[in-house]
């Protein structure tokens, strides 16, 4: 009994209470969220930030973990000219209001400061005495995002160190590099972010294509918020201790070891943060009743994620690739940029056409349940890291169809792995029905296609380790640990 006591004694002085604080979109809420569920788990208290609609949106943390270990704190959005009433993440509004959201999320940086503050001196106010473990100590850390580069002088002000959480790929770490790097080789053209830059060693193809070169050029001017977006990941790297990324190295292999060097600080993988299974419950959607009735490895699951600004043209030409690929498919379609229903947007007649062959779905798709089906043989994506990661977990291999951000660099990546092909696209960044079908066709027919899907199962058998992917997490809790007693 004794020593259960003093196990548990020695539990409790170690504990940490860690603050979060993401930047209000899903793709960034989610990842942090995952992370502070992994951190709870292993008995420290964690303080999870955002604003009142995306805390109710992000769903119940597990009983397991709350009210002890896992706690939303709200902070009030304030209002800006321009933005949407009620917007408080990138899905409430179109991609050009983007800019006014990072403006309004510069507002909470005074509200911020009084929780902190509030945080700072309950331990005092509570009579804690010392005593650790909960959300009555002060925070030991802060973990932010890329945008929120007005965290790090706050936490400052009550020595309180942070952390950056990148939920982004080590290949966009490396990409995008120090600001000191920057400034010894400075990048503001397209054309200066179409090869890659001269601190990642050859051979290397981490570069982008010139329409996403255009986009992440406009990334490094000011925006609507007065700062640009790679000013503010560099006012968090400059202020943070430690760097923190959502890969391994089992997937980015060198890149991950490039970066303590490049940035001159600790920089360390979470892992990949898999998604839990996708479980089995008495809610079969008719869209899975369909899948199972399928051949297996016989159908290409579309999705595109929630915010890639895709057209009505871009809709109609991936309708008509997929038709005329010939393969059976599964889109989870999405309302496209400048409004309208998505369902709409298909060719006349097109649904009618391809029944029994393909389903268009406009509503809500269980992604990771679709993924982990026997019938889904390739997974026709945007890219994104967490869509990506699902893929990587179930073994899929990768028809690339790539939109913003680091999504063409995760492309490449794949790509460079063996795991799949991207679509063909102009230099202005449109594609044809014709590029959509002959890539379908190269994963999902054709004799290169079964190269690709077995690069995928080697990669899926070596994720499959779980316990490695959490040793990750456990390697990250003991350097924020002996990091928060330094």
């Amino acid at each position: 009994m004794a020593a259960t006591i003093k196990a548990a004694e020695a539990a409790a002085a170690s504990a940490l209470h860690i603050v979060v604080f993401p930047w209000l979109a899903f793709g960034h809420m989610i990842p942090f969220l995952e992370l502070s569920k992994r951190l709870a788990r292993r008995g420290h208290a964690v303080t999870f930030v955002s604003t009142p609609r995306n805390a109710a949106r992000l769903g119940v943390i597990p009983p397991a973990l709350s009210p002890a270990h896992v706690r939303v704190v709200s902070l009030d959005l304030p209002a800006v000219d321009s933005l949407p009433e009620g917007a408080e993440s990138t899905a409430d509004v179109p991609p050009e209001k983007v800019e006014l959201l990072k403006k309004a999320f510069d507002g909470l940086a005074a509200p911020f400061a009084a929780f902190l503050a509030d945080a700072c001196v309950a331990e005092v106010r509570e009579g804690g005495g010392g005593r650790r473990g909960g959300f009555g100590q002060k925070p030991d850390w802060v973990v932010v995002d890329f945008a929120n580069g007005w965290v790090p002088p706050i936490a400052d002000m009550h020595q309180v160190p942070c952390a950056f959480f990148s939920i982004f790929t080590a290949a966009a770490l490396a990409f995008v590099g120090p600001k000191a790097a920057h400034d010894a080789h400075p990048r503001t053209e397209p054309e200066d972010f179409m090869s890659p830059p001269p601190w990642i060693p050859p051979p290397s193809t981490l570069a982008f294509r010139r329409h996403e070169a255009v986009w992440i050029a406009a990334a490094y001017r000011p925006n609507a918020s007065g700062v640009s977006d790679i000013d503010r990941m560099w006012q968090v790297l400059e202020g943070c201790r430690l760097i923190i990324y959502r890969s391994c190295p089992e997937v980015e292999g060198h890149l991950c070891h490039l970066l303590d060097d490049l940035y001159n600080k600790p920089v360390v993988p979470a892992g990949l943060l898999l998604p839990p299974d996708a479980g089995d419950d008495d809610d079969i959607p008719d869209l899975i009743r369909w899948l199972d009735e399928q051949p297996a490895r016989s159908v290409v699951y579309v999705a595109l994620g929630t915010e890639a600004p895709l057209t009505a043209t871009d809709v109609r030409e991936l309708a008509l690739g997929l038709d005329l690929a010939g393969a059976r498919f599964l889109w989870a379609l999405r309302k496209p940029s400048g409004g309208g229903n998505a369902g709409e947007l298909l060719p006349e007649g097109y649904e009618e056409r391809v029944a029994g062959r393909g389903v268009v779905e406009t509503g809500w798709v269980p992604q990771v349940r679709v993924l982990a089906h026997a019938a889904v043989g390739a997974f026709l994506t945007h890219c994104g890291w967490g869509s990506t990661v699902e893929s990587l977990r179930f073994g899929l291999p990768l028809v690339m169809l790539p939109f913003i951000t680091d999504q063409g660099l995760i492309a490449r990546a794949m790509a460079d792995r063996g795991l799949g092909v991207e679509v063909a696209r102009d230099d202005d960044g449109s594609f044809g029905r014709d590029g959509v079908a002959a890539a379908v066709r190269r994963v999902m027919a054709e004799e290169e296609g079964k190269v690709f899907a077995h690069n995928a199962r080697e990669l899926q058998e070596e994720l499959e380790d779980g316990a490695r992917q959490e040793q990750y997490v456990d390697e990250l809790a003991k350097r924020l640990r002996r990091r928060s007693l330094s």
